[in-house]
Order: C-alpha cells, then sequence, then structure tokens
C-alpha cells in the first residue's frame, strides 16, 4: 500500500463504530496519535482533534487573519495622511483636562 492509502486508513473512522460503542476507543487514538476524519456512507462528516490541537490550529488561524489584515492596510499607508494625537483630540473635541480626569484603562 502506498503510504497516501495507509494514511487514509489510519486516519479515517466509520461512523458506524460510533453506533457499536467504540467512541472511547476512538477518543484515544485521537489522543494518542492525531486527528481522525469521521465517514459516513464515503464522505467525510466531521474532523476529531484534541482541543489543544484544535486551539492551537484556531490560534494560527487568527493570526494569519490579523497578519493578512496588517498588509492589506500597510499596502494603503500613506504617512502624509497621519494626524498627530493633539489634532484628533481637537477634532474630537476632547480637552487634556478631559482625558487628565478619565484616569487609567483597565485591561484583563
Amino acid at each position: 500500500m502506498s503510504p497516501t492509502t495507509v494514511s487514509a486508513i489510519t486516519t479515517t473512522v466509520p461512523l458506524s463504530q460510533f453506533n457499536r460503542g467504540l467512541a472511547g476507543q476512538i477518543f484515544s487514538e485521537v489522543k494518542a496519535h492525531g486527528p481522525k476524519v469521521v465517514m459516513n456512507n464515503d464522505e467525510a462528516e466531521a474532523v476529531l482533534m484534541p482541543p489543544a490541537e484544535y486551539a492551537e490550529l484556531m490560534d494560527a488561524l487568527n493570526d494569519y487573519l490579523l497578519l493578512t489584515m496588517a498588509v492589506e492596510r500597510m499596502a494603503n499607508y500613506d504617512p502624509s495622511a497621519l494626524i498627530s494625537e493633539d489634532e484628533m483630540n481637537r477634532r474630537l473635541g476632547i480637552t487634556q483636562e478631559e482625558l487628565d480626569s478619565a484616569g487609567e484603562a483597565e485591561f484583563e
């Protein structure tokens, strides 16, 4: 068998195995060996993966989306269009006294 065939056999699991009470065994295999694709009627139905791996994947996707947004913004960056903080405060009608009395912002 080719490596692709072996990989497909070891990373897929028929939905019927869940109905046979093998969910615990399948989850143990996912935990030990990585993601599995759940097949139903010869179609991929779902992907099982450890929560930490899912979180890592979602973090990587979020990082990619933020990077893409930053690259797009930098493509349109025009330093001559920048304004100072003082000018922004003037346009918004914010005084230095209001800023001083606002206190510190808390971030969680």
